[in-house]
């Protein structure tokens, strides 16, 4: 049995870390070209809801219903500094919904039947999916849509089925799933930071 070299592990440690920043840097610079025009859509219409007495709905499956819950909190408690709580929900965290509309009606309906219970008009409803293919959030979508909710995905390269069926499309320039997600939630802090500091500022 051979021993490895500390040394060697250590650089090809190092050498893995740097190649996995680096393509997180390149997307940066492509995602900011990518999606300027609609995030500043997505800031106006969030902002609308918001100052309007409506809420944001949040909703994805696997890392991207992390993610819904993560940015649903920040607005919820605070992201950056204490202010006023502002109406966020995430529509990936009632176990028992999810678990019956799974059983009952089956997994494609989970995001649809709690959209329709508790989306309104004038609501925003952000539906995550890194490849845009997932039937439960664009079927969340569609009935947000119905709703007579401002619709936004956020989604991978193209934005797969979800293109051309929502109001605002947050499509990052790549096909790899952890690379996407990580603009997601870039971006979804920076939503949180600019909505923070126009309804409250200092």
């Amino acid at each position: 049995m051979s021993e490895r070299n500390p040394a060697t592990t250590q650089s090809s440690a190092t050498d893995f870390l740097d190649a996995e920043l680096a393509e997180h840097t390149a997307l940066v610079a492509r995602t900011r070209a990518a999606v300027a025009r609609e995030f500043d859509r997505l800031v106006r219409a969030c902002g609308d809801a918001l100052r309007s007495g409506h809420k944001l709905l949040f909703f994805g499956n696997g890392g991207s219903a992390a993610d819904a819950q993560h940015l649903a909190t920040e607005f919820v408690v605070r992201y950056s500094r204490n202010r006023s709580a502002q109406a966020a929900m995430a529509l990936t965290t009632d176990t028992s919904a999810l678990t019956a509309i799974g059983n009952d009606f089956g997994f494609q309906f989970l995001f649809s039947r709690q959209v329709e219970a508790l989306c309104r008009p004038g609501d925003v409803a952000i539906g995550l999916s890194t490849s845009g293919n997932s039937e439960n959030v664009i079927r969340g979508l569609q009935a947000a849509r119905a709703a007579g909710a401002v619709t936004a995905a956020f989604t991978g390269e193209g934005g797969g089925r979800l293109a051309g069926q929502v109001d605002i499309g947050i499509f990052i320039p790549s096909r790899t799933t952890a690379r996407i997600q990580e603009m997601h939630l870039m971006i979804g802090h920076v939503l949180c930071a600019l909505l923070e500091s126009e309804m409250e500022p200092q």
